[in-house]
């Protein structure tokens, strides 16, 4: 039989002192307290009775080194998937402010529709390539359960779909916190969320999270 259920991991804090948007940029791994954040999520697993047969990450550092906890505990290897990577934004190696939009008029003309968003890759686009990954991933795990570690928007975009709704958001209202679980199952042909936990809550409270589009 195929997999039972598939779990959503969120990455931990990262290492960005300058406060930029880091999109797919090098070299932006999790600091100290981020580590701790990505073994919380796999203590969670485990204390959950997850029964973790595969597990595919982002090829960025941030979701491989998040992963590594994962694959520990269930001893299981990290597969990198481009599929459930960030998404590409103009603004990335930036800060997203007034004066940085000011200074780049570039950017100016392409905040003409936040809906797509026409200054990144289409929500449509994030939400289908992450359903085909969980779907073929679904189809081609033998038994057990399935952690994905990625990013926070095409998360987000996999429970907006799930739940039938518009992609296009706003970006505060996102529930998907650092080193964040959001589980799916498939039934009827279709996924359906079953479960949000949020296992590095206590850790959060000195953590930063910015730089996500």
């Amino acid at each position: 039989m195929p997999a039972t259920r598939i779990h959503l991991v969120r990455h931990g804090e990262v290492n960005n002192p300058g406060g930029v948007i880091y999109g797919r940029l090098p070299n932006f791994p999790l600091t100290e307290l981020g580590h701790q954040m990505a073994t919380q999520a796999a203590t969670e697993l485990t204390s959950s009775g997850a029964k973790i047969t595969r597990l595919i990450a982002s090829p960025l550092q941030r979701t491989l080194q998040s992963a590594k906890p994962i694959a520990e505990r269930f001893n299981v290897s990290i597969e990198a998937e481009d599929k459930i990577i960030e998404p590409t934004n103009i603004f990335e190696g930036h800060k997203l402010s007034l004066a940085t939009i000011a200074r780049n008029p570039k950017f100016l003309l392409k905040l003409f529709n936040p809906l797509k968003p026409s200054w990144g890759e289409p929500f449509n686009l994030i939400s289908s390539r992450m359903v085909e990954m969980m779907q073929k991933a679904w189809n081609s795990t033998e038994s057990g359960e399935i952690a994905m570690v990625s990013h926070q928007l095409p998360i987000w975009m996999v429970h907006r779909f799930a739940k039938g709704q518009i992609l296009a958001h706003n970006p505060a209202t996102r529930r998907c916190e650092l080193s964040s679980i959001t589980s799916f199952e498939l039934q009827d042909g279709k996924f359906v969320e079953v479960d949000y936990r949020d296992p590095a809550k206590a850790l959060r409270v000195n953590a930063v999270d910015q730089g996500a589009v």
